[in-house]
């Protein structure tokens, strides 16, 4: 996958947690140790993310992105 953001951090989905319209999902880095992005259920549905996938984190701006 190849982006124009910079600052990416390579982890592991700890836990998905899905609700009426958006999902908290947390992914375990080395450094600083645990991010926490908030997307929408829908984006969550569509990447198909579950527990102990490796997902790269995307940061921009303000936001936390997910790519898998």
């Amino acid at each position: 996958m190849k982006l124009s953001a910079r600052n990416q951090l390579n982890g592991k989905i700890t836990n998905v947690e899905k609700g009426a319209v958006m999902s908290n999902v947390k992914i375990e880095i080395s450094e600083p140790g645990v991010i926490t992005a908030v997307i929408t259920k829908e984006s969550a549905e569509k990447l198909g993310l579950s527990e102990g996938d490796d997902v790269t984190a995307i940061i921009k701006s303000t936001e936390v992105i997910i790519g898998k």
